[in-house]
């Protein structure tokens, strides 16, 4: 019914993201199942708060959306999104009744008078400019000014929840640290220590074959084809109506299980045959799309403009042949992967195990070592990103396993990290303290969400949303 709402959190609610904070930490507890209330009316519960029918059809209502979109949308679940939102608002006006917050006449006014698009040019407020906006979006005074009053409310609770969260000059201090602090590096590529593909032998192929003969096994198969064009089935050189019925004509035979030889003799075409045929390259040629096909025995398929009809007279799976230089390539290829992952897990091994140290790193540096300079956690200049926050996780002398965007594979030691410190007169400070703020804020929410998550439970009739639904269909 409803999987998750995770897709549906960067919705607004008073022109804050704190339906992020609800939705994400709830999932409607799963939203499917197991809700067998009394009162089929209603909808859905929070904790002993229910939500009725009606409460949802005029929450419908009031979002401005017609029948007729809601109805061209029940199946990309806009209701399941809308209840979503309801629940969510629900909840929201449960906690700012909880922590007793409270919204005053005289705020409310004043920032209707604020509103720019109520005032004229000199900045002051007009009452038919007010009046105007609320024809034009068919609502009344009274809904707009309480629409505004749960948005301020709704602001103070974000204020409530990660107010105060200005960080001091020490955190602010150690956020710059940590996001500007460059990193030293020493690094060897390893792929000068993995066995070349043309070092493995003839012998070693074979034993490779064996070992894994229940992997390798491939299909082998025997076909028969032709390419339809118009000018093969009718004559002419257009695609017109008489070709498509002659293929439509052509499909129909195939469903009766008519032989293909058959088909082929009336059409008077002829066929190119392929035995033991492999997809070794796997281009876009019509031998290996017919070989993608080779589940369907005999078939018709669409091709850029024409059409190819095959039929599979042989499939066998069968290990490959050694002899084939394409084949030899193929398999030297995937024992130099195998070669090259067991080195690299040997190491990264060592490394876990803590058995890989200076000495180990020495003699793996003994035909030379690069350096390079890492100048923040963003940079992925040289590796890839993931193995940069890997990097700055570690201490000073410690070793790991790093990659880079082509599939190369190193040995990395930090050498030494580079910080620098931030004064209140620095011309950074006001933006890196913002963000520090703005850290500390995530986090105060998502604690926030398991708080929530502990106090209340939701869940919906999913019976009285499917009749809701079937309202609209």
């Amino acid at each position: 019914m409803i999987n998750n709402l995770k897709n549906i959190s960067k919705k607004k609610i008073g022109g804050l993201l704190l339906i992020l904070v609800i939705i994400v930490a709830f999932g409607f507890g799963g939203f499917g199942g197991g809700f067998n209330l009394g009162n089929q009316n209603n909808i859905a519960k929070i904790n002993d708060i229910n939500i009725s029918t009606q409460d949802f059809m005029e929450y419908l209502n009031r979002s401005g959306l017609s029948q007729q979109v809601i109805k061209e949308n029940i199946e990309k679940k806009i209701l399941e999104e809308l209840l979503s939102t309801l629940i969510s608002t629900t909840l929201l006006n449960l906690e700012i009744k909880d922590l007793n917050l409270q919204v005053s006449e005289k705020i409310i006014l004043k920032r209707l008078k604020q509103n720019k698009d109520f005032q004229d040019e000199e900045g002051e407020f007009q009452r038919t400019l007010y009046e105007k906006f609320l024809l034009t979006n068919n609502m009344s005074a009274p809904i707009y000014e309480l629409k505004l009053k749960n948005n301020i409310l709704q602001k103070q609770l974000f204020t409530y929840i990660s107010g105060g969260t200005k960080s001091p000059q020490f955190l602010i201090n150690k956020y710059f640290k940590e996001k500007k602090k460059k990193l030293n590096l020493e690094y060897i590529n390893l792929e000068k220590f993995y066995k070349k593909k043309e070092q493995f032998s003839d012998e070693e192929l074979r034993i490779f074959v064996n070992k894994n003969s229940n992997d390798l096994k491939q299909d082998y198969i025997d076909f028969s084809y032709t390419i339809i064009t118009p000018k093969n089935l009718t004559g002419l050189e257009e695609f017109n109506q008489t070709f498509f019925d002659k293929i439509d004509e052509l499909e129909n035979k195939i469903a009766k299980n008519i032989d293909f030889d058959s088909i082929m003799n009336e059409l008077n075409l002829t066929s190119i045959s392929k035995k033991n045929y492999i997809n070794l390259d796997n281009k876009e040629t019509t031998e290996n799309k017919i070989y993608n096909y080779r589940n369907s025995k005999i078939e018709i398929l669409e091709d850029d403009g024409k059409y190819i009809f095959y039929k599979i007279e042989n499939l066998e799976s069968k290990l490959p042949n050694i002899n084939n230089s394409k084949i030899k390539s193929q398999i030297k290829d995937l024992m130099y992967q195998k070669e090259k992952f067991e080195y690299n897990k040997k190491i990264l091994d060592q490394i876990s195990n803590q058995k890989f140290n200076q000495n180990s790193f020495d003699k793996l540096a003994k035909d030379g070592v690069n350096k390079i300079k890492i100048k923040s956690i963003e940079d992925d200049k040289k590796f890839e990103i993931n193995s940069i926050k890997i990097l700055y996780s570690l201490s000073v002398n410690s070793f790991t396993l790093v990659g880079d965007d082509m599939g190369n594979v190193f040995i990395a030691k930090i050498t030494g990290y580079e910080e620098e410190s931030i004064t209140n007169d620095s011309k950074e400070f006001k933006a890196i303290s913002n963000e520090a703020s703005a850290k500390n804020r995530n986090s105060i929410l998502k604690s926030y969400d398991y708080l929530l998550n502990d106090k209340y439970k939701v869940v919906v009739n999913d019976k009285t949303l499917d009749r809701v639904k079937s309202y609209f269909k």
